[in-house]
């Protein structure tokens, strides 16, 4: 399976880790197997900070504050485009803000490549069709799924600054 990661940063607060990438393209993988997908994948992950997240927060989800990650899949109804040039199925947008994972990894004081690899697979699974926003069994679903992914990576909540 080939992971095709499209990374903007878009910010200049936070210096984007060098890991950054791999950590991605890791993620996404262990996600698709955790959802028992083989297929050719691509994301797009867009580095920001606070400002532009509370602006497109506000642009998309009608919330005028900022926010740590937003997804934007690709398709409809579980289904997934995919692109022409590399038979690839498409994810989505995931934007994450590099300042907000910042202060949380502090806050939860664990690693920033906890927190970063936290939002991104979080992103994955809204992508894959998950949704938390009523509670229930869907969120406890997404949320195991979440740290198994996370777990199997080795980014583990114990890992410190």
């Amino acid at each position: 399976m080939k992971i095709y990661i499209f990374l903007s940063d878009e910010q200049d607060k936070i210096s984007v880790p060098e890991y950054a990438e791999h950590m991605i393209e890791d993620c996404t993988r262990s996600a698709l197997a955790e959802e028992e997908i083989d297929e050719d994948a691509e994301v797009s992950v867009t580095f920001v900070d606070n400002e532009r997240i509370r602006e497109l927060n506000a642009e998309f989800r009608g919330i005028d504050r900022e926010t740590d990650v937003l997804s934007f899949p690709i398709g409809d109804d579980g289904g997934f485009e995919v692109n022409p040039d590399n038979d690839a199925i498409i994810l989505g947008d995931i934007v994450v803000s590099l300042e907000k994972a910042k202060e949380q990894s502090e806050e939860y004081s664990h690693s920033f490549k906890r927190e970063l690899a936290f939002l991104i697979t979080h992103s994955l699974f809204h992508l894959l069709g998950y949704d938390h926003v009523d509670g229930g069994e869907e969120e406890k679903i997404m949320f195991a799924k979440q740290e198994r992914v996370l777990e199997r990576l080795g980014i583990t909540r114990g890992e410190v600054q």
